[in-house]
């Protein structure tokens, strides 16, 4: 586990528990990474609702990701998480999944950092791949060489997700779980909240 240099410097060895800002622990990472799935499992062990911002557009638009994609582009899915993002990161005590491409634009990493503590689950394009090999919901790798494009994403997206996360941690359930230990799963109350 690695802290960024505008994170809190508190060891994770601290018996005093670490708290999350706003309430909040948001992911972020390139696809395959775990960002859903070590989300829901963080939420429980942290007693805070779980929210994927990818499941939440797909909820509000009524159709898949795959769909967005094919009938707007990906400038017009990034228009429409943005969006998404906006609302979701001005609410409290959750824990967030995010889309992989989530920061792209400024005003996502902004929205990230002011509103949560962010969390980059860092893995190698190789260890992505041996995840995602076999999934077909994933627009951007439904490519001739779905490893050569994750190596791509990890090229454009690593910097970004550095500059937005207070921890950068393998994205090692385990290595996840230690992190996690040391927070405060205390819930924020509203008339805590910054407006």
């Amino acid at each position: 586990m690695t802290e960024t240099p505008g994170g809190p410097q508190a060891a994770t060895d601290s018996p005093a528990p670490v708290p999350l800002h706003r309430g909040n622990l948001f992911l972020v990472g390139l696809p395959g990474a775990g960002k859903s799935t070590l989300g829901r499992q963080l939420a429980r062990r942290l007693r805070k609702p779980f929210v994927d911002a990818d499941t939440e557009l797909e909820r509000r638009l009524g159709v898949s990701i795959p769909t967005i994609f094919e009938i707007e582009g990906e400038a017009g899915f990034r228009d429409r998480e943005e969006g998404v993002l906006a609302d979701l990161t001005v609410l409290a005590n959750i824990v967030l999944s995010t889309g992989g491409g989530a920061v792209l634009r400024p005003n996502n990493r902004r929205r990230l950092r002011d509103h949560g503590t962010v969390i980059y689950l860092h893995a190698e394009p190789v260890t992505l791949w041996a995840r995602l090999r076999h999934a077909r919901n994933r627009p951007l790798l439904q490519t001739a060489d779905p490893l050569a494009r994750l190596a791509e994403l990890y090229q454009q997206r690593d910097a970004f997700y550095r500059e937005t996360a207070t921890y950068i941690v393998e994205s090692d359930r385990s290595e996840v779980m230690r992190l996690v230990r040391t927070f405060d799963p205390t819930d924020v109350p509203d008339h805590d909240l910054e407006p």
